[in-house]
């Protein structure tokens, strides 16, 4: 008995073109699906625009910018005390 017949070919080559349209079908699938993707992405990206949000390292950059200020108006503040305290003729009247 051959394996090789005329009847054998036939649906091996029936499921050889069945595997290949079901690899087809997913590979567009998949095409599809980064390009939903991508279009979403781009629509969130407008309606976040449109509201006018600031970007995160926006934020963390005007955070830190406002941390180093406290820091600073604080070593003044204890400046300006110590120099107040120094001369007392300089401390301002309560009034």
């Amino acid at each position: 008995m051959s394996t090789s017949g005329p009847g054998r070919q036939g649906p091996n080559r029936m499921l050889d073109e069945f595997a290949r349209m079901m690899t087809d079908a997913a590979g567009a699938a998949q095409g599809v699906r980064r390009e939903v993707e991508t279009v979403f992405r781009a629509q969130g990206e407008r309606f976040l625009n449109q509201m006018d949000l600031v970007q995160r390292e926006e934020f963390e950059a005007v955070r830190d910018m406002a941390a180093k200020a406290r820091m600073e108006n604080e070593v003044l503040k204890k400046r300006l005390d110590d120099l107040e305290a120094r001369v007392p003729s300089a401390k301002p009247k309560a009034g």
